[in-house]
């Protein structure tokens, strides 16, 4: 009796090796530790273009932070009248008694004008008349710092003894170009001598007072000339009432011409510069993101070099049962770690410049999580999609060619 054999069953043919996640990293972390240098060039490439990423946006956001703690502390109830523009085209100017007429209404809790006078400041009177370096001298108020949030860096501020004699404040940028700070200073000033008292730190709600030198009222008008005019007036409201004062402060300064006065907020200027800080960090993430694509690219030749180099490798591998799905896995794998790599070393490197710049400037230290995030997410897309096409013509090399090396 003739006896036949049996056919194998399912579970008797050979099956490929199934890889663990774990073991497809150290599969694919293999090429990198056989050529480290390649790999530390390819993932710098990425890390350069997610360190610029996180750079330009966390410099943004500490600048934004900064600005937001400043306002805090400034406040955002502070006004600004100045004269507008006659029908004519000429400068108009506000009425003697504006500042008192503004004291009058009731949310408003503090009110200092200053007033531009014809005189200018010199280091001494050997000064040629025209060199004024752009500075300006004005009459004052004494409750101006108190109005516009303003300290003394140096020296006092003016009070009701020294502003009634030739006493002068100046301002941070006016005591630079001047290259004067200590209070007893003589500065020639209208044809005389005036005592130096005090110099102001940066003002960031009024840049105006920075290049001023400040007189008092009494002052100006018995040594300057000055008509008594103010020429700003600033406001402090409350919070709550800042928009309906602002809204009765043109008729109230000058209820005669309420359209050639001007009413304006110092704190918005301030929104507006970092809006426009937020446009141009749009355009630096533009850049930063070329950069991160060229980075891709990199990856991507250094993985069709990679497979070049190895094919070898990969038919010994195709030859001992190894599928193109495995084979497909171990590349895309090392492109993932290629590119994670790179943007792993990207988002410390860009904290690091974020820190140096911030701590640099005063500003406190932001680095949105959502940067990182994006950034670690994007170098992980574009390390997948830079490794698809050299692992799929990897997986399609026959064992016999790629043993072959032809």
């Amino acid at each position: 009796m003739t006896r036949t054999a049996a056919r194998p069953t399912g579970d008797d043919r050979l099956r490929a090796a199934r890889l663990r996640p774990g073991d497809a990293v150290r599969l694919g972390g293999t090429g990198l530790r056989t050529r480290p240098l390649r790999a530390f060039l390819s993932a710098l490439g990425i890390a350069i273009g997610v360190a610029a990423m996180i750079a330009v946006v966390g410099i943004s956001g500490s600048g934004r932070a900064e600005v937001e703690r400043r306002l805090d502390a400034l406040g955002t109830n502070l006004l600004r009248v100045e004269p507008g523009v006659e029908l004519g085209g000429d400068r108009a100017r506000l009425p003697a008694d504006a500042v008192r007429m503004i004291r009058r209404v009731p949310p408003v809790l503090e009110v200092a004008a200053t007033g531009r006078t014809a005189a200018n400041v010199y280091r001494n009177e050997r000064m040629p008349e025209g060199r004024t370096g752009s500075l300006t001298v004005q009459a004052a108020d004494g409750d101006l710092l108190a109005a516009v949030g303003g300290r003394i860096g140096r020296g006092r501020w003016l009070d009701a003894a020294t502003e009634r004699y030739p006493a002068v404040v100046l301002g941070a940028t006016a005591a630079q170009r001047l290259d004067v700070r200590t209070p007893g200073t003589r500065l020639w000033i209208g044809g005389r001598w005036f005592s130096l008292v005090g110099v102001l730190d940066p003002v960031p709600l009024a840049p105006e007072l920075d290049g001023a030198a400040l007189v008092g009222g009494p002052a100006a008008r018995a040594y300057l000339r000055f008509d008594g005019h103010p020429s700003t007036v600033y406001v402090r409201a409350e919070d709550r009432a800042v928009a309906g004062v602002r809204g009765v402060l043109a008729a109230t300064a000058d209820p005669a011409h309420p359209g050639q006065v001007r009413v304006s907020r110092p704190s918005d200027a301030l929104a507006a510069r970092e809006a426009t800080e937020s446009t141009l960090t749009g355009l630096l993430l533009g850049l930063g993101g070329v950069a991160l694509l060229v980075g891709g690219v990199g990856v991507a030749n250094t993985m069709v070099i990679s497979v070049l180099e190895r094919r070898p490798e990969i038919g010994l591998r195709r030859a001992l049962g190894a599928t193109r799905a495995q084979v497909r896995g171990q590349f895309v794998t090392e492109s993932l770690l290629l590119s994670a790599l790179g943007g792993a070393g990207g988002v410390l490197l860009g904290a690091l410049v974020t820190g140096v710049y911030a701590v640099g400037r005063g500003w406190p230290t932001v680095v949105p999580a959502w940067a990182t995030a994006a950034g670690l997410g994007c170098t992980l897309v574009i390390g997948a999609l830079a490794g698809v096409w050299p692992a799929v013509r990897a997986s399609r090399l026959a064992p016999t060619v790629a043993l072959s090396g032809s």
